[in-house]
């Protein structure tokens, strides 16, 4: 009769930590990062597009952790010709974005080399059973302006012509001319933080964490979900956009533009997150099981 195989050690992160290599890697590595959070933190996490990205990271570091200490998956290290190819890659972006002011590329070099040092450690199958919080963790890494402008500028768009069709059907008096509405004698400028985009990214990012915590489920169920997210941030941007008109038209540009502009985005915002937690009660009763299961 065979002997039952021996359970896999659990994952220890401080012991793991101050093992000699692992604290040279760590430190090398922090050399790195701290440089690169302070930018992060100074260039975007201090606008409304990036305002997630310090959550991310908290909630992203703790998932990890917590995975690694609950998987069962052996810990070997990984392939010295992959681990040697993708720093290489890594440090390559990190080091042009750095040093030609591209937080983009700098943060994308910082997220690779974590990821393949962790590689490094602990090997391909332990890797494999944190993919979500490393998935996760991505999404610190800003998109480029280039690719932003390039998407916000159809839904600024259609945001600037739906809000006019809709207001001008209750006999507002308002015109519009690309993305600029004339409400009056007022003129408003549909911005990137009403296009919906801003607001989509922090949904996902949110109805992911949900997901993943709350429902085990498939990837498909899980990319269902976070597309349906898209045109709830749509809707709840346009949504914004109605409220502004009417605060302008109404009470004046200063009412419109000061404390009343950033309360209508986070209580939209509120709104959309509600709105994708009850798309998911539903979703989860219709659905086939297929969809639902791991």
């Amino acid at each position: 009769m065979s002997e039952a195989a021996p359970p896999a050690p659990r994952f220890a992160p401080l012991q793991l930590l101050l093992a000699p290599a692992n604290l040279a890697i760590l430190v090398g590595f922090g050399a790195m990062a701290i440089p690169t959070l302070a930018g992060l933190g100074m260039q975007v996490w201090s606008t409304e597009a990036g305002a997630h990205g310090p959550i991310v990271l908290a909630v992203g570091a703790w998932l990890l952790v917590r995975g690694l200490v609950e998987t069962r998956a052996p810990k070997r290290p990984g392939s010295l010709t992959l681990v040697l190819t993708g720093l290489l890659f890594a440090l390559a972006l990190y080091v042009f974005g750095r040093a030609f002011d591209f937080i983009s590329l700098e943060v994308a070099g910082l997220y690779g080399a974590a990821v393949v040092l962790l590689y490094s450690r602990i090997g391909p199958k332990a890797l494999a059973s944190v993919v979500f919080p490393i998935a996760y963790l991505a999404f610190l890494v800003p998109p480029p302006g280039w690719l932003m402008d390039d998407i916000t500028a159809p839904l600024k768009q259609f945001v600037s012509w739906a809000a006019a069709v809709i207001v001008s059907a209750a006999g507002i008096p308002i015109s519009q001319e690309g993305v600029t509405l004339y409400v009056g004698s007022y003129q408003l400028l549909v911005e990137d933080a009403c296009s919906g985009m801003n607001s989509m990214i922090g949904l996902i990012a949110v109805s992911l964490l949900y997901i993943y915590l709350l429902r085990a489920s498939t990837l498909r169920y899980a990319a269902l979900l976070a597309a349906m997210t898209i045109p709830i941030a749509v809707l709840g941007n346009l949504i914004r956009i109605i409220v502004l008109i009417l605060l302008t038209f109404f009470f004046g540009d200063e009412v419109a533009q000061g404390f009343l502009h950033e309360a209508a985005g986070l209580f939209l915002f509120a709104v959309a997150l509600v709105l994708v937690f009850s798309l998911d009660m539903l979703l989860w009763r219709i659905i086939p099981k297929s969809w639902k299961q791991t």
